[in-house]
């Protein structure tokens, strides 16, 4: 089965949504939605929500899932507000409790913030599928960017949140705590196994040098034979040498702080004090 599969970049944060559509029926689930944040200003917009949600109406289109490839620390997610405006069950690979736990304690959310991932509807396992009208989704996990990231791989289409990037860009970064070079190449094989003509549609994009148009879409032959990092090839103890020198250089991303609290949550912002008030937290010298 071929998905019907239509793509939101958000300029901001280089992030690329998806709505995937069963082609023979009106369900479809959004991938890795945004909520827009100026972090100067802490204020939150859903700009790049809406324009996921006019695709929605405007098509008749019936919302099963919303699912997010990890916890993103780049950007905040649109996951429940998403589900406010068109329904569908919020879904996350189940390590989500070690991403909990691991920022729970570097954010001093205390006794109250629960780590067992009760804020989503549904906690994936590698191995498990479930439907999206009538199209198989079937779930990998594929960790090392952090540990709790999945692929999602739909019909012809497998959505790899942030493991691969575009053939002429390369791989996903591991020195988030939790991740791992040796578990990102094991990972990278074991979506590199499927069909050659599977088309790969990454989380982001950053334009490679000498290419002028942002792109989102390869597919498991282009990335064996021209990934820069696992392409032709490359053997697991050079790619981990290279990935962990290349992570030494790497600045945290820009909206590392409010996307972790507000990602571990499902999308939600913590509780509100006493006077209906929301604050996030900067924690020093932890990450």
């Amino acid at each position: 089965m071929k998905p019907d599969v239509t793509a939101f970049f958000d300029d901001a944060t280089n992030t690329v949504s998806f709505v995937v559509k069963d082609p023979e029926g009106s369900a479809c689930a959004i991938i890795d939605s945004v909520l827009d944040f100026d972090h100067a200003a802490g204020r939150t917009d859903t700009k790049s929500a809406d324009a996921i949600v006019a695709h929605i109406k405007a098509n008749a289109l019936k919302v099963d899932w919303i699912l997010e490839s990890h916890v993103h620390a780049d950007h905040l997610s649109a996951a429940p507000y998403l589900q406010e405006q068109l329904g569908g069950k919020i879904g996350i690979g189940k390590n989500i409790t070690l991403i909990q736990d691991t920022f729970g304690k570097i954010f001093n959310e205390g006794t109250e913030f629960q780590r067992d991932g009760s804020q989503f509807d549904q906690l994936f396992s590698e191995g498990d599928s479930f439907m999206i009208g009538q199209m198989r989704c079937d779930v990998l996990h594929t960790p090392g960017h952090t540990p709790a990231c999945m692929t999602y791989v739909i019909g012809d289409a497998a959505f790899v949140g942030d493991t691969l990037f575009m053939p002429d860009f390369g791989t996903a970064r591991c020195d988030f705590p939790g991740g791992s070079s040796e578990d990102l190449f094991h990972s990278i094989q074991k979506i590199l196994s499927l069909p050659d003509d599977t088309r790969i549609f990454v989380g982001h994009d950053y334009k490679a040098p000498g290419r002028d148009e942002f792109a989102w879409e390869t597919t498991v032959a282009a990335q064996k034979a021209n990934n820069v990092h696992v392409g032709a090839e490359a053997d697991q103890a050079s790619f981990v040498a290279m990935r962990d020198a290349r992570d030494a250089t790497l600045s945290m991303p820009k909206l590392i702080i409010p996307s972790l609290q507000v990602n571990m949550r499902a999308g939600q912002m913590p509780e509100p004090d006493e006077d209906g008030d929301v604050y996030l937290k900067v924690p020093i010298n932890k990450l």
